[in-house]
C-alpha cells in the first residue's frame, strides 16, 4: 500500500485531506511541523509527502530541502501564497508540485496519481537486470544473488553501458567519448584493463553475461541464455 505524509499545522487540512485520501486507498500518516515529520521519517518508509509552506519550529521549504538530501520521494507544496516568488523558492528547495490552497481534494488526487506515476517510471528506469544480475543506477550497486558488489565508478558506468546495450559493438574510441568524455588525456588501453577488472571480477560470480572481444573493433557484451 502506497503510504503518504501529511505535514500541517492546520488540523482542518490535516483531517481533510487525511479523509480524502484514506478513501482513495492510501495509508495516510500525518505531522503537524516539520521536525515531527522527520521523526516521522525515521520510523516509517513513505511513498509521498505533502507538505504545508508555513509552519512552526521548521517551515516547508527547509522540510523539503531536507527530504530531499535523504530521501527520493516526491514532494506537494501546499500553501495559502500565490506569489510567482514563492513559487520559484518551492521549485529551488526541490519540490515536484505546488498547490494553492483552498483546493480540490479531487485535484490533489490527480497531482499525486500523476507524480507516483512518474516517480515509478524513473525507478524502472533505475534498474538493470540479467538473470541474477541486479544493477542498480541509483545507488550505484550490483547485486548477484545475495551478494551486493560496489564497484569503482568507472567500472560502474562501463558495465552499465554494456549491459544496457547488450549485443552491440563498440569501439575503444566510443567507449572512451562515453564513459571518459572527449576531453580524456589517456588512451585506448585505459578501456582493455577496465574490461579486464571487469571480467576478472564477475567471471567468478555469475555466468549471466560475458563480455567479448570483437578482433580489430572493440567490444560487446553478451547475455548468457540457459
Amino acid at each position: 500500500m502506497t503510504t503518504i505524509l501529511i505535514v500541517d499545522d492546520d488540523i482542518l487540512i490535516l483531517n481533510l485531506v487525511h479523509i480524502h485520501l484514506t478513501e482513495q486507498g492510501y495509508h495516510v500518516l500525518q505531522a503537524k511541523d516539520g521536525m515531527e515529520a522527520l521523526e516521522v521519517f525515521k520510523k516509517e518508509a513513505c511513498d509521498l509527502a505533502i507538505v504545508d509552506v508555513m509552519m512552526p519550529f521548521m517551515d516547508g521549504y527547509t522540510l523539503t530541502k531536507q527530504i530531499r538530501k535523504e530521501f527520493d520521494i516526491p514532494v506537494i507544496l501546499l500553501t495559502a501564497k500565490n506569489q510567482i516568488e514563492d513559487k520559484e523558492q518551492g521549485y529551488q528547495a526541490g519540490t515536484d508540485d505546488y498547490l494553492v490552497k483552498p483546493f480540490e481534494p479531487k485535484e490533489l488526487s490527480f497531482r499525486i496519481k500523476a507524480l507516483l506515476r512518474r516517480y515509478d517510471n524513473q525507478a524502472d528506469e533505475s534498474i538493470l537486470s540479467i538473470g541474477d544480475t541486479t544493477i542498480n543506477k541509483k545507488s550505484y550497486e550490483v547485486q548477484i544473488g545475495n551478494r551486493t558488489l560496489l564497484l569503482p565508478l568507472k567500472e560502474f558506468e562501463l558495465l552499465t553501458y554494456l549491459v544496457s546495450n547488450p549485443k552491440q559493438v563498440f569501439s575503444r574510441e566510443h567507449l572512451i567519448n562515453h564513459i571518459w568524455g572527449m576531453d580524456f588525456e589517456g588512451d585506448e588501453r585505459t578501456v582493455d584493463v577496465h574490461i579486464k577488472r571487469l571480467r576478472e571480477r564477475f567471471s567468478i560470480l555469475t555466468d549471466d553475461f560475458k563480455i567479448n572481444t570483437v578482433r580489430g573493433v572493440g567490444y560487446l557484451l553478451e547475455i548468457q541464455r540457459r
